[in-house]
């Protein structure tokens, strides 16, 4: 196991905040803030330059994000080594997943995949896919599933299936009865939005700017961070919003909701991301791979 405080140092490193650090850490600033100071302690040097809000690293500290990459991988490697010694699949696994997947998704991947393997520990963790990609290339996760795929080029990205995204209202809403509605239609009706950093946002606010629209001219009434927020917001006929379709079946299915095709179709992929330095034990790897098969099952 690597040392801590070199773990601490290589995300702070990574993300050049010791706030982003500690969201991906799971840990409190002033703990990782503490962790900093102890390493600079034993070095007798100072690792980072603050100033202005900002930080950088000093020569010190370059030549210290250098050894613990390197350090870091080696201590995951033996790790992981070790433990397939056994010929046993086994251990934790920590998967990070994107609000939608997580909630629409992951939870019948990884009930079907601990039935397959008891003596793994899978550990979820759940935020928008901003959050789960600062996480995994801060190698706090093992693996991350996303929508779309990763802007981070230190990642992988791994293309599991295509999402097709639609726009959801009340029954009595006066989009209700549309066969299938445009972008320059919607710009005229209330916005329902997802959250800044969201996937979902993301791509919705690409379509609607590839269409001649600009987010800003939206009726955005309320941003939401979760798919169901949106559903119960949209349920009481305040507006309309744009959701996953897989998001919305049982809704329109007892008739709380009606869903409406974009025209043009709007699609997105969902994907797996890792990091590309990071050696990927065969734990990761029959879980990648498992995951891959049966998201294109759920979501087809």
């Amino acid at each position: 196991m690597a040392d801590r405080r070199l773990q601490v140092f290589h995300a702070v490193a990574k993300h050049l905040s010791f706030t982003k650090a500690a969201e991906a850490l799971f840990m409190t600033q002033p703990a990782v803030t503490f962790q900093i100071k102890q390493l600079e302690d034993q070095y007798s040097t100072r690792l980072f330059e603050r100033g202005h809000g900002r930080i950088c690293l000093t020569p010190a500290g370059e030549m210290v994000l250098q050894y613990a990459d390197r350090i870091l991988a080696l201590s995951d490697e033996l790790d992981a080594r070790l433990g397939e010694m056994t010929g046993e699949m086994r251990g934790p696994l920590l998967v990070g997943a994107s609000t939608t997947i997580a909630e629409f998704i992951l939870p019948r991947v990884l009930g079907e995949f601990n039935a397959l393997y008891p003596q793994v520990r899978a550990r979820l963790i759940v935020a928008n896919t901003e959050i789960i990609e600062n996480q995994v290339s801060a190698h706090s996760l093992d693996i991350g599933l996303i929508e779309g795929p990763a802007h981070q080029p230190e990642l992988q990205t791994e293309v599991c299936c295509e999402d097709e995204l639609v726009v959801i209202c009340a029954p009595d809403y006066p989009l209700s009865g549309e066969v299938s509605v445009t972008p320059e239609v919607l710009r005229d009706y209330e916005f329902i939005s997802r959250e800044p950093g969201s996937g979902t946002r993301a791509v919705t606010d690409a379509y609607f700017q590839a269409a001649g629209v600009a987010p800003g001219e939206l009726k955005t009434l309320m941003e939401l961070g979760s798919p169901e927020a949106l559903k119960g917001v949209v349920a009481t006929g305040l507006g309309y919003a744009i959701v996953s379709r897989v998001v919305c079946e049982k809704e329109c299915q007892l008739g709380s909701l009606v869903s409406i095709p974009l025209a043009p179709p709007l699609t997105r992929t969902l994907s797996l991301v890792y990091p590309k330095d990071r050696f990927r034990t065969r734990l990761v790897t029959t879980f990648v791979d498992f995951a891959k098969q049966k998201m294109r099952e759920l979501v087809l």
